[in-house]
């Protein structure tokens, strides 16, 4: 009986991932439960069980005495002289405790108590599973569509997808196997309640990290990420090495990297940007495919003044502003963007010298224009007069000649 006992533990230990020990320990005390309700009492019960062979043994101190009238706690003199022939009224002995004689309401009352035990060890195994993997990525397999939310089975429990966390459009059919972002993982009597999302900026990061041994060796960061769950992300990148192209190494070769991701999040558009320090550089970077003239970024106040070329802006804003929003929560700055005209009427632009690398406002510009124009001028003026006198010379020449 005690090796099927052995047998049963091992077998729980592999499918549930219960310790055996925790088992036997449930098994103690079940049979001190046993024992308690048998007699009343448990005070002074003992619980052995070997673990290498699942022999047990269960003992009750009890007090030697000429009459007994509390059977849990006392032992007649006779009774404790057949154990111990040396037994003296008042002393205290150790009684050996026969569980086979336990009632039958008790015995399954131990029952219960270690199908009990094994209940909330396998929720506690499966807490700890699933809560060492909350902000990770896992693939699910869609069970059922109740109401608007989706149930999602992980393995060995099952996910709740929340109509707020589903992409807007996406559809599930059963038996569909989908990467979700799991969210929060949290503690029931029921076992735990795990919440899972496809919206959240980690998906797209666990996925890149699954998708570029770049970016899982530490070689590449992900420094930002701005996303919009099925229309488009940004993502910002740096390389800790000069010799690695990080936005080369998220794309892949003929874009097999990123495409693989596209595919998963089911065609949402992706824009990988190389990260600066410089904020400017950033911005500029984060607005693309749009081209910028120029960017005042002020880090204190988190502002920043974009100008585009005319026929660029609607581009740099974007569907519905878009390109704009996405740019903004990737960088953090509050982003004002306008055209050349715009920014030329305005006063806020600053044409930009290459040769000098200087600034100079509209006025400035307007007026070294002037006097270039100015000198332009002159020059001709002497030019012109230079080539009247050398006209006349050659006329005076010829006269003498004749």
């Amino acid at each position: 009986m005690n090796k099927e006992l052995m047998g049963a533990l091992d077998e729980l230990e592999r499918e549930k991932n219960i310790s055996k020990e925790t088992l036997l320990d449930a098994i103690e005390q079940s049979l001190i439960q046993a024992y308690k309700n048998h007699f009343g009492k448990a005070d002074n019960v003992h619980v052995t069980i070997n673990r290498e062979t699942g022999d047990f043994s269960v003992y009750a101190d009890r007090k030697v005495v000429e009459f007994v009238e509390d059977p849990a706690e006392e032992v007649s003199l006779v009774e404790a002289q057949k154990q111990n022939t040396n037994a003296e009224v008042g002393d205290i002995l150790k009684v050996p405790v026969h569980s086979d004689k336990f009632g039958r309401i008790a015995t399954q009352n131990a029952k219960n108590v270690i199908l009990q035990k094994i209940r909330e060890e396998e929720r506690k195994v499966l807490f700890d599973q699933y809560h060492g993997n909350e902000k990770e990525v896992v693939t699910g397999i869609v069970q059922r569509v109740v109401g608007h939310n989706v149930s999602v089975n992980l393995g060995k429990a099952d996910a709740i997808l929340a109509e707020n966390e589903q992409v807007k459009g996406e559809t599930f059919k059963p038996t569909e196997r989908i990467k979700v972002y799991i969210l929060e993982v949290k503690d029931t009597p029921k076992g735990p309640r795990i919440l899972v999302s496809r919206t959240h900026p980690g998906l797209v990061k666990r996925l890149f990290e699954s998708e570029v041994a770049e970016v899982k060796d530490g070689t590449v960061e992900i420094k930002s990420i701005a996303r919009e769950a099925g229309s488009r992300t940004k993502l910002a990148v740096w390389s800790n090495d000069p010799d690695v192209d990080p936005v080369g190494a998220c794309v892949g070769v003929n874009g097999a990297r990123v495409s693989a991701i596209v595919n998963e999040l089911r065609g949402e558009k992706i824009d990988i940007i190389n990260w600066d320090e410089n904020p400017a550089i950033l911005i500029e970077n984060a607005l693309s495919p749009a081209k910028v003239i120029a960017v005042m970024a002020d880090p204190d106040e988190k502002t920043a003044l974009v100008v585009v070329p005319d026929y660029q802006l609607s581009l740099a804003i974007g569907k519905e502003g878009q390109n704009a929003r996405l740019a903004a929560r990737l960088t953090g700055f509050k982003i004002d963007i306008k055209s050349e005209t715009q920014a030329r009427e305005s006063g806020d632009f600053y044409d930009y010298d290459e040769d000098d690398d200087e600034y100079y406002e509209d006025d400035e510009y307007e007026e070294s224009e002037e006097s270039a124009t100015e000198e332009i001028s002159q020059d001709s003026e002497e030019t012109a007069a230079g080539e009247e006198s050398e006209e006349t010379e050659d006329a005076v020449e010829n006269e003498d000649e004749e």
